[in-house]
């Protein structure tokens, strides 16, 4: 069964959110994600004070795959530099 992987992010400094981006493929690749969108052009209807800088949302072959993925130490390593100049909400979504 699929799980999907969606993130809103609010980024405070884009040079060094690039390190995050630089290293987040990486995991994300070797869990097989698959991105089905990303950017910055959405519309945030409820439950946000304000629109997030980009949102993304990848696809995993199972609910127990985005869940190693995020778990796994190349992600969480990754994320260190996220954590540092953004700010995420996170949500893994396991499909029908």
């Amino acid at each position: 069964m699929k799980a999907y992987w969606i993130a809103f992010v609010d980024i405070d400094d884009p040079r060094q959110y690039a390190r995050y981006m630089e290293q987040s493929p990486t995991a994300l690749q070797q869990y097989g994600a698959r991105i089905l969108a990303r950017g910055s052009e959405m519309t945030a209807l409820e439950g946000f004070d304000k629109t997030p800088d980009r949102a993304v949302v990848f696809e995993f072959d199972s609910y127990e795959q985005a869940l190693a993925c995020y778990h796994s130490d190349a992600y969480q390593q990754a994320r260190q530099h996220r954590l540092e100049v953004a700010s995420a909400h996170i949500v893994i979504l396991k499909g029908q």
